[in-house]
């Protein structure tokens, strides 16, 4: 069964949902009301009863807006169980000055053949009307059993990420469709196999009681700031490379950005080098990156003549998929520990940490996913990693250890999500509709002649 002609045909109502979820302005963030979030999940409840979901139900964690949770049973007792997620809470729209319309009206685009702007539309509700559409595709009936998990607070964070292995037959499956991700550009099909860790590391110095005038104590006193710059430089090599002994970092073999493309989505002004050596995909996906997200200085327009006395900065770091977090977090810990700059010792608190992920690639969802994706594209899936996190993903990991974990969407590289102006294309999510439909097809027809099991093929 082919089902780009009855993909098709469900596009004007796949839109028209689209266009009623997105103007739904459900932020989970503190400060935002509660209403317009249970206002997406209440809409999101009764278009999955349409689309023939028979059991729909609420997940209520403590301190988290509510998660959709559906089943549809099996229709034969052999057949293989998949798990969808989602999630229908956004980000808070920003400065609404720098969209071209207002973030929750859903305005036509012309791009690549037309689309839709809102907040929140490629992140994550375009994914969440893909389930839709592979779901209404096979009239409620499809071959193989399906869960449905919808979060509600996924943006802000919320116990929902640690709560799956905590209730493991709920979410027992053979495979998971994770769509919070899209393709590395429009038009190319792509699953995403690694995802990177992340950890957070402060770094103080306290070397007065109290500022002293620069003229009269400058020179011998020391400074708090520059102590902390003399630090932070150790951090990386005359290339940028990450200079911290024992973060991972390893060749990456599947498919990347080319530099004027990172450059353009990155917003990299003409004439400033990219830094670090090696491949885009090393740098970004199978390599460690640590960034200065915060500094506690005195600003230069309330600057006054004097030696600072205390200095903080916050450090974001990303390793690579398979490195240990709390390694690879004690790593960066120890080197800041081991530097006494000018003589003066250095405060290191280490923050939150999250574990990467990487799937392997090898067994019969892969196979599936890959055929699907070809099909609704026309060309093979390209692998990329992100240096993003999805925390949920751990936690379904290990709820459901012996599934395959597949990570596609509706959503592409150049869609401006968190960023004003995020949109989606027209052609990314049918061609996501038709992929996941295909891939339902492929993997019900694969599973039994090839058994679960993830196989051993990796990509970093």
């Amino acid at each position: 069964m082919k089902f780009e002609a009855t993909v098709d045909d469900l596009m004007d109502t796949l839109r028209a949902d689209l266009e009623r979820l997105a103007a739904i302005p459900s932020i989970a963030f503190p400060g935002f009301p509660a209403a317009p979030v249970l206002e997406a999940h209440d809409l999101l409840v009764e278009l999955l009863r349409g689309a023939g979901v028979p059991t729909v139900e609420r997940l209520d964690l403590p301190d988290t807006s509510p998660v959709i949770y559906g089943e549809i049973p099996p229709p034969t007792p052999d057949a293989p169980t998949v798990l969808l997620y989602g999630h229908y809470d956004v980000q808070p729209p920003g400065d609404e000055s720098l969209w071209k319309s207002p973030p929750f009206e859903p305005t036509p685009i012309d791009e690549a053949g037309g689309g839709l702007r809102a907040r929140g539309i490629a992140d994550d509700k375009s994914n969440v009307i893909a389930h839709l559409g592979m779901l209404r595709a096979y009239g409620g009936r499809p071959p193989v059993g399906i869960k449905i998990v919808i979060e509600g607070q996924e943006e802000y964070g919320s116990a929902f990420d640690d709560y799956p292995p905590t209730d493991p037959e709920r979410f027992a499956c053979d495979a998971m469709v994770v769509a919070d991700l899209g393709n590395l550009r429009p038009g190319t099909p792509t699953l995403t196999t690694a995802l990177r860790g992340a950890s957070e590391v402060v770094v103080e110095v306290r070397t007065l009681d109290e500022p002293r005038h620069s003229g009269e104590f400058g020179g011998a006193a020391p400074d708090a700031l520059l102590v902390l710059l003399k630090a932070l430089a150790t951090l990386h090599d005359v290339h940028g490379d990450v200079a911290v002994e024992g973060l991972r970092r390893e060749d990456w073999s599947g498919t990347s950005y080319t530099e004027d493309e990172f450059r353009s989505l990155a917003g990299v002004r003409d004439g400033v080098p990219l830094i670090g050596s090696g491949s885009l995909g090393e740098r970004l996906w199978s390599g460690p990156a640590i960034t200065v997200i915060g500094l506690d200085a005195p600003s230069v327009d309330h600057a006054a003549s004097a030696v600072v006395p205390y200095a903080r900065a916050k450090l974001n770091l990303r390793f690579h998929p398979r490195q240990d977090a709390k390694e690879a977090q004690g790593k960066l810990v120890d080197h800041l520990r081991s530097l006494t700059p000018f003589g003066v010792p250095l405060t290191v608190t280490p923050g939150d940490t999250g574990p990467g992920y990487e799937a392997p690639t090898g067994g019969p969802a892969y196979r599936a996913a890959r055929a699907a994706l070809k099909e609704a594209w026309g060309e093979d899936a390209s692998f990329v990693a992100t240096g993003g996190s999805i925390p949920l993903v751990n936690g379904l990991a290990k709820a459901a250890p012996g599934a395959e974990v597949l990570l596609f969407g509706a959503q592409d590289s150049m869609c401006n999500l968190h960023a004003p102006n995020e949109r989606v294309l027209f052609s990314e999510l049918r061609n996501t509709v038709v992929a996941m439909a295909a891939f339902v097809r492929e993997y019900a027809a694969d599973f039994n002649g090839s058994g679960t099991g993830t196989g051993g093929e990796r990509r970093v």
